[in-house]
């Protein structure tokens, strides 16, 4: 089982000819809305990858199409609830390469408290998992009640805010970041004391870390044409997660991770743009 404490955002995207300079307006070729927040993505990949995904979060009275959507693709609500303020949203801008930018307002996502997480953890079990990210509050309460319960912890410190990673880190098992993240860590800390790193390199692949052991497992990209890499590593990260506490030793479940990534960056969109089980499969059959 895996818990995870994460962000719900509606994404607001834009796809331009090119992101705008400072001063510069530009028209959008589109807009859309769809579900999207860190939270989210990687709760869907997580089932999408065959993992029994329980979310807790936060939306406004505006939300209800958005637990409707996580709920739809598989993932358990009863622990999202309704906060007096408005949702998390973003807005996404897309240019013609599949490069973007993003602004959030992190709203409802910003308004949980400690007693709902005791409350959604109540029925964890040893051995489950804590996934997290940056852009919720609690993180710190909800790793040390997790650790306290014996559920491995698996944060992934993005948006990037060494207070926070400073927070969680006595109590996370397995620290995913991404290269200029691992950077921006190494530089306040000369030592990460974590059992287990995981760092997402982009179209350079991943390497997993034993930091007790210091063995390293590296599993490179896969070459595909991108479309959009919004909510690719959220994606990697999910699948990662998911594979892990299914059973897969790491480099299995980073093969699979990286597979269900090249896949989600060849379609528009975020969590209805990550992949199924079945279709990772296929994909690494054809690549084997």
């Amino acid at each position: 089982m895996i818990y995870s404490l994460g962000s719900i955002n509606a994404d607001h995207v834009y796809r331009l000819l090119h992101l705008p300079t400072p001063g510069e307006t530009l028209a959008a070729d589109t807009c859309t809305r769809m579900l999207g927040g860190k939270g989210a993505n990687q709760s869907i990949a997580a089932v999408r990858a065959g993992a029994c995904v329980v979310h807790i979060g936060a939306l406004g009275p505006d939300g209800n199409w958005m637990r409707d959507a996580l709920a739809d693709a598989g993932v358990d609500v009863t622990h999202v609830t309704e906060a007096g303020t408005a949702s998390g949203h973003a807005i996404v801008m897309v240019d013609a390469s599949g490069e973007n930018t993003i602004v959030i307002h992190p709203g409802a996502n910003r308004a949980l408290n400690p007693s709902q997480i005791e409350v959604a953890l109540r029925d964890a079990r040893p051995g489950d998992w804590l996934l997290m990210q940056n852009e919720t509050n609690c993180q710190g309460e909800a790793a040390r009640i997790a650790r306290s319960q014996g559920l491995q912890v698996a944060y992934s410190a993005a948006p990037f805010d060494m207070d926070a990673v400073r927070a969680v880190m006595p109590f996370v098992s397995l620290l995913i970041l991404n290269a200029v993240e691992d950077a921006q860590l190494l530089q306040e800390m000369s030592v990460v004391d974590v059992p287990m790193r995981l760092v997402t390199r982009g179209a350079k692949g991943a390497e997993w870390v034993d930091e007790k052991s210091g063995k390293a497992v590296f599993v490179p990209a896969f070459r595909v044409p991108a479309i959009e890499t919004t909510g690719a590593g959220d994606c990697f990260a999910g699948y990662a997660v998911a594979g892990l506490a299914t059973g897969f030793a790491p480099a299995q479940a980073l093969r699979r991770a990286s597979a269900a990534a090249a896949l989600q960056v060849q379609r528009p969109g975020a969590s209805e743009a990550i992949p199924t089980a079945a279709e990772v499969d296929a994909f690494l059959n054809a690549h084997d």
